[in-house]
């Protein structure tokens, strides 16, 4: 089980926050990026997000919450990258998006919101490197999890288990002690408050593990 790190609710600034999670062995920096127009909060713009993540060492997983993510897409590509995720919810402009961040040379991944069918990733589940479900509408940090959304990530997985699919697995928010032992199908975890709001951001993700 991998472990990506959100920023998104910490105690401390986001500076600050980015350097602690790069004191640990999690295994990614989460990076949720909003618009203000997909959800309704705001979070980096792309200059802001560029300055704070430069010199990251620890690979980044960038989750855009965005109505037109191909500027973002560009921007980022320079980063230390692992996956760069944009929400199935966008429709017709999915495609292009893929095929553009597998162009850089990036694992391209695709989210989903809770009341979205999985259905509607059916079309790309043999192009994509990733898929993040999201256990919490999209927007702010510190939700609980939504129980409907563990039942994606099973389906998910029999689907990729039974046509050879290559994308990994991942659920993003809610992931706390709590929630945990019902995540074993997820290959990699989002969590941030649960860390980013404590004093001991290694213990915590020891504890999760």
């Amino acid at each position: 089980m991998k472990i990506a790190v959100s920023f998104l609710k910490s105690k401390l600034e986001k500076a600050d926050t980015i350097k602690k999670i790069e004191e640990t062995d999690c295994d990614y920096i989460h990076v949720d990026i909003m618009d203000g127009k997909f959800v309704d909060n705001i979070t980096l713009s792309i200059d802001e997000a560029l300055e704070l993540l430069k010199n990251t060492t620890k690979k980044l997983d960038i989750h855009l919450m965005v109505n037109d993510p191909l500027e973002y897409i560009e921007a980022f590509s320079h980063l230390n990258v692992a996956y760069l995720t944009v929400h199935i919810e966008l429709g017709n402009k999915v495609d292009e998006l893929i095929g553009r961040i597998h162009e850089l040379g990036i694992r391209a991944g695709l989210a989903i919101n809770p009341e979205t069918s999985i259905d509607d990733l059916n079309p790309y589940l043999d192009r994509i490197d990733y898929i993040i479900v999201m256990g919490v509408t999209p927007g702010a940090g510190g939700q609980p999890l939504i129980p409907e959304t563990i039942d994606k990530i099973k389906e998910l997985k029999h689907l990729r288990d039974g046509n050879c699919y290559h994308y990994s697995l991942c659920l993003d928010g809610g992931v706390n002690l709590e929630t945990r032992n019902t995540l074993d199908d997820a290959d990699v975890l989002v969590c941030g408050t649960f860390i980013c709001m404590s004093d001991d951001y290694q213990s915590r993700l020891d504890e999760i593990r």
